[in-house]
């Protein structure tokens, strides 16, 4: 990726899919060329949260909501260290950000960090076009001396898929760090950083947990040198299929039967676990309006989406796994994708969303807290 960040504004911005079709608008952000995979998040806001989520590492984001930086950007509310998205793409872009948080806005903070945007497109005719055709490879590119559409093209259809990518190691972090219980401390947590946002430890930690942020290289060893009462998995980007280091782990753990929570990553990595596949999504859940139904309960939930692939496990049976049964314990009701799993012998659940859901509804939050009851059931 190159980038330069003079007169965005103004500049000519070309966006190329890798099936030839072509948008032209202006630069948005830093100003260059970018390559990565081309999603659409359906959330109104919560731009800044989606921005910094390691899941999106290697993706260029659409919005549909056209109108986007109103609330500029603050230094609070960045899930992780930086921006993570490839490429950014919006219709019309928020002249003046408005809001008492606000201290940038949300153009110079993509400018500073050299992430190449586009603005000024149709973004709706965009996303239907992916809703038909599938997520796929695309580039943006902006300056004065752009290349000709021939040109472009082939640089995006040369750039990588994500189908094979194993990523989750380039965003978790190298070193181990802990983030503290706050109030009394109840329980230590083991999680393992496949690309794990921020407030999902905070949302631990405001239970009683100590969690213990660990690497994707993380061992059976390293997770059982802190004595976890339980372990947790975290989101992340890439292809579920290359993970057989975390699948290995996760093993490791079912086998000696500690407490185990999944989510998104973690539960493609608990599926893999079970012995059952992954698939590719024709475009994905990505968003905060995602409809979802706990089987357990029966309880509708509007919860926070991020993910293009998804476990490939019967619906309506228990299924017979190495480690004991398990079943499919929530389902997306849009498309019936699975979006969870649970077993039922051994204290272990997964989702495939964010219960932690910065930004998006709560109505997932529960979740952190049946993690707690296997904890305090193993206790006992």
């Amino acid at each position: 990726m190159t980038t330069s960040t003079r007169g965005a504004h103004r500049t000519p911005a070309v966006l190329v899919l890798e099936d030839g079709r072509i948008f032209r608008g202006r630069a948005y952000g830093a100003v260059g060329a970018t390559f990565g995979e081309a999603v659409f998040s359906t959330g109104m806001t919560g731009y800044q949260e989606t921005l910094t989520d390691p899941s999106y590492h290697r993706q260029v984001v659409v919005m549909t909501a056209p109108h986007i930086g109103n609330t500029g950007i603050n230094d609070e509310d960045m899930e992780s260290r930086k921006i993570w998205v490839s490429g950014y793409v919006v219709r019309d872009p928020a002249r003046v950000p408005s809001n008492w948080r606000s201290t940038r806005t949300l153009d110079q903070e993509l400018a500073a960090q050299g992430v190449v945007g586009i603005s000024g497109i149709d973004t709706r005719a965009l996303t239907r076009h992916l809703r038909e055709r599938g997520a796929m490879r695309v580039g943006i590119f902006s300056g004065n001396a752009l290349p000709d559409e021939g040109t472009m093209l082939a640089e995006v259809r040369q750039a990588p898929e994500m189908s094979g990518a194993d990523l989750s190691a380039e965003v978790a972090t190298t070193e181990a760090y802990v983030v503290p219980a706050i109030g009394e401390k109840k329980f230590t947590v083991a999680a393992v950083d496949l690309g794990i946002k921020g407030m999902t430890p905070h949302r631990m930690a405001e239970r009683g947990i100590e969690v213990h942020v660990l690497p994707a290289t993380a061992t059976v060893e390293d997770v059982y040198a802190v004595e976890p009462d339980g372990v947790f998995f975290s989101n992340g980007p890439g292809d579920p299929s290359t993970a057989d280091h975390p699948v290995s782990v996760m093993r490791g753990i079912l086998e000696r039967g500690t407490p185990l929570f999944g989510i998104c990553f973690g539960n493609q990595i608990l599926g893999r676990a079970l012995g059952f596949g992954t698939f590719k999504l024709k475009y994905g859940h990505r968003g905060i309006n995602q409809p979802v139904q706990d089987r357990t309960t029966g309880k509708v939930e509007v919860t926070a989406h991020n993910h293009g692939f998804a476990v490939d496990a019967p619906l309506d049976q228990v299924s017979d796994t190495p480690y004991g049964r398990a079943e499919v314990s929530h389902v997306c009701l849009n498309d019936n994708v699975v979006e969870g799993l649970q077993l039922l012998d051994r204290p272990a659940f997964s989702v495939q969303y964010h219960p932690e859901a910065a930004a998006g509804p709560h109505d997932a939050a529960y979740l952190f807290d049946r993690f707690v009851s296997l904890m305090e059931g193993q206790r006992a």
